[in-house]
């Protein structure tokens, strides 16, 4: 019996951690003495191992039996033992993120085409003990490429199907079968998978998971219901990122609670157990109320405030044209409870979302006019126009669903005029392939005591062309954003309540950013990958904090 994919350490609390597995067959899988049975879907076997009785503020080599055998760590490993390691004892806490990671050789014609691999980089980094380590890493979406797979899955895609082309599809993931095979391709790189295994991993997914422009708006989602590969893919993709991603974001209380974990678990037969899981895929896409994607973690001490907040700005939009909203009113209640609504109080707020917040000023203001025109501020032919802009240019972000951007904003305003509010409300994101640090304000109330900031991190390893880039040079300089805002205000868009301004980037290379919090204190650290002889390394290229 042998380890397919993982380990993948995924919650940590002060004495309890879950690893997450999966094995080439039926077994029992035992870290540090505590067990848990595999459970199979569509041929596959996984598990998901709770730790108990963990020391507060230790670090623990841990293994992998399966059956009683010993399959983890490699024995001619260069990173050394996996770990779990329960929150300090002075109550700092660092977590890493970025998102964006394609999965390429490490060759002169892959370094070439996506460049160095920050990952890898950030995994020789603590192998070398060059640095602190983070306590948690999240990952802010296009974890895999299912419209867009690498060379290695294309050919296997094309020898499953015969070498047929006779679908505008035929290149693209089509089921969970093949979907676990891009999680292969992009989990079995070495450093990375040790990477996985020895810091807690968050995950939140994102257009790429699926399928490119993925519900941009009503016209878009119309035409991909009524193609006949539907069905298959959009099955194969939430079944798929409930098993490797989604369900190592649950804390040991919430997986007790949920459902399709419990079925998983009580299911005799694995065809059971496969149409239930195919059925909630099903049900997930087609009524987003029925389930959540969003999740929230409180790291380190209890008393150090720290919140995780990730929320889902992908499947559960509301895409009718007088009411679109990147977040329906069912999910954004759920983020307002565990924001405004927090039972204990929040320090520091890390406000996730795969899609910025916040975006260059110039964007913004074309994402606003653009939302207005395709809405039919400019009339019904216009209309059209803008819907097709909106799906060319990718004009979905929050500023192109300004219901929602105007949520976010009065959530900021009511966390700001707490009683206690946090010292510091950071709005992660990736997605945009460039990364940049934003300093902003709300204007309707003032907040000295609260720093607000957008931090943006993309790619892992992704990067975009220099004609996109110099666009995204071109829509940060003032005179741009004047001109965008002015033709944003002929469309009947009114300016929203705060303000920002890019502080640093844009950035156009593979990198990590990493939050250091330290009682009321914030640092972020920006850190881009580059080859120097012959290896994958991380530059810092800016620390900012308050």
């Amino acid at each position: 019996m042998q380890l397919k994919l993982g380990p993948l350490l995924r919650y940590v609390d002060e004495t309890r951690a879950t690893v997450w597995v999966e094995t080439d067959g039926p077994c029992d899988v035992e870290i540090l003495g505590h067990r848990a049975p595999t459970w199979s879907v569509h041929g596959h076997h996984y598990a998901l191992v709770l730790i108990e009785g963990l020391e507060p503020a230790s670090e623990t080599p841990y293994e992998v039996l399966l059956d009683g055998s010993k399959v983890w760590p490699p024995a001619d490993s260069p990173y050394g033992p996996s770990v779990i390691r329960t929150p300090r004892s002075d109550g700092s806490f660092r977590l890493a993120f970025g998102s964006c990671r394609r999965s390429a050789p490490f060759d002169e014609q892959g370094f070439q085409d996506f460049g160095p691999d920050a990952l890898v980089a950030l995994a020789e980094r603590m192998a070398g003990d060059d640095g602190e380590r983070p306590d948690a890493l999240l990952l802010l979406g296009d974890q895999v490429y299912a419209d867009d797979p690498s060379d290695a899955v294309l050919a296997k895609l094309r020898a499953a199907h015969g070498g047929r082309q006779d679908s505008e599809v035929a290149d693209e993931i089509g089921n969970f079968e093949e979907y676990t095979w891009l999680y292969d391709d992009a989990w079995l790189t070495p450093a990375v998978r040790w990477l996985f295994s020895t810091v807690p991993v968050c995950m939140l997914l994102d257009d790429h998971d699926l399928r490119d422009d993925w519900n941009t708006s009503l016209s878009w989602r119309r035409w991909v219901t009524s193609q006949p590969w539907w069905h298959d893919r959009v099955v194969g993709a939430y079944a798929s990122y409930w098993v490797y991603q989604h369900l190592g974001n649950l804390s040991p209380e919430q997986l007790e609670k949920d459902p399709t974990y419990a079925a998983m678990r009580a299911l005799e037969d694995e065809d059971e157990r496969s149409s239930y899981l195919d059925a909630f895929a099903w049900e997930a896409d087609d009524d987003p109320a029925s389930t959540r994607w969003s999740f929230y973690r409180d790291f380190g001490a209890r008393s150090n405030g720290v919140r995780l907040l990730a929320v889902d700005s992908r499947c559960s939009r509301e895409l009718q044209p007088s009411r679109r909203a990147m977040v329906d009113p069912h999910e954004w209640e759920w983020v307002r409870r565990h924001t405004v609504g927090a039972t204990q109080p929040i320090n520091h707020l890390l406000f996730a979302s795969t899609l910025p917040f916040l975006l260059t000023p110039g964007l913004h203001h074309l994402e606003g006019w653009n939302e207005a025109v395709a809405s039919g501020a400019w009339g019904s032919r216009a209309a059209g126009v803008g819907e097709r802009i909106r799906q060319d240019m990718d004009l979905e972000h929050w500023a192109s669903f300004r219901r929602s951007f105007d949520d976010v904003t009065e959530l900021l305003t009511d966390l700001v005029r707490a009683e206690n509010p946090p010292a510091s409300i950071l709005m992660l994101s990736g997605d945009v392939h460039c990364s940049y640090l934003s300093e902003a304000e709300l204007t309707a109330v003032d907040h000295p005591g609260t720093a607000i900031r957008q931090l943006t991190m993309s790619p892992f390893r992704n990067p975009i062309g220099r004609p996109i880039q110099l666009a995204n040079k071109v829509l940060n300089t003032r005179w741009m954003a004047a001109l965008l805002h002015r033709l944003a205000r002929s469309a009947g868009v009114r300016d929203v309540a705060a303000r920002w301004r890019t502080a640093y980037g844009p950035w156009f290379g593979n990198g990590v950013m990493t939050i250091v919090l330290t009682g009321d204190r914030w640092l972020v650290e920006v850190d881009h990958a580059e080859l120097r002889g012959g290896r994958q390394v991380l530059r810092r290229t800016v620390a900012h904090g308050g």
